[in-house]
């Protein structure tokens, strides 16, 4: 069989996976936080007798955009937005801890402070829970203070503080569920001082042009792989019908 079918074949899937990853980003462009994926493909050249005429695509561990989004600005008490290479520190369903850029916070009906998708935010001494309060607010450091019923505006009591940590895009792994979670041996450092914006919201930084473009892009290449496999196909049977023809 002509081997320019798995070149083909390589190609294809490599396409389709990215195809999978820019579908992805195109749908959760409105999704707060949110970093793009991007697909990882490298061409191998095909080892054996002969000469290397071709070359197979091997895919990768896919990757993210570490471009920040852009900010909105909200005037919400409970919306933050992470600066620079910082992340909130969140408790996944199974207890243990990942990381977001997601800063549209709320309070459940227990008063516990949880992102949009339900998971509990973490301070530094574990969940953070807030009691009914008039006022809440939060300092550019994570600080977390709140007025409870019936006290003076003038005297804030502080909560605690929102667990906020610096991880590079080399330090983190993401995971099937968008959140980030430190690469095996990596201890990720806690950032201090001006760590977020409050009363702002960042927002997905998908560049929804371009992978627009790139879906056509992609449709076009996948398009073409299946043309080589097709045409491969049709060498092989032909090749065949002369072997039984001699």
């Amino acid at each position: 069989m002509d081997r320019a079918l798995y070149v083909g074949m390589s190609g294809a899937i490599a396409t389709l996976r990215a195809q999978t990853a820019n579908s992805h980003n195109l749908a959760n462009a409105g999704t707060v936080g949110f970093r793009a994926e991007l697909a990882a493909a490298q061409a191998i050249n095909v080892d054996g007798p002969g000469f290397q005429s071709r070359v197979n695509a091997q895919l990768g561990d896919n990757s993210w955009d570490a471009q920040q989004g852009n900010l909105m600005q909200t005037g919400g008490q409970l919306d933050i937005a992470l600066k620079g290479d910082h992340w909130l520190a969140v408790q996944t369903p199974d207890g243990s801890e990942a990381y977001t850029r997601a800063g549209d916070l709320r309070l459940d009906a227990n008063g516990q402070l949880r992102t949009a998708g339900g998971l509990a935010v973490l301070g530094d001494a574990g969940p953070l829970a807030i009691p009914a309060s008039t006022a809440v607010t939060i300092g550019n450091d994570g600080t977390l203070s709140a007025v409870p019923n019936g006290q003076s505006a003038a005297a804030p009591v502080t909560i605690g503080r929102l667990k906020v940590v610096s991880g590079s895009q080399a330090q983190l792994d993401r995971g099937v569920d968008g959140l980030m979670r430190a690469k095996p041996g990596v201890t990720l450092d806690p950032a201090a001082g001006d760590v977020l914006a409050s009363g702002v919201l960042e927002g997905a930084n998908v560049n929804l042009a371009g992978a627009m473009v790139n879906m056509i892009n992609l449709a076009r290449q996948f398009e073409l792989q299946s043309k080589v496999m097709r045409a491969a196909e049709d060498n092989a049977q032909a090749a065949t019908g002369l072997l039984k023809l001699g």
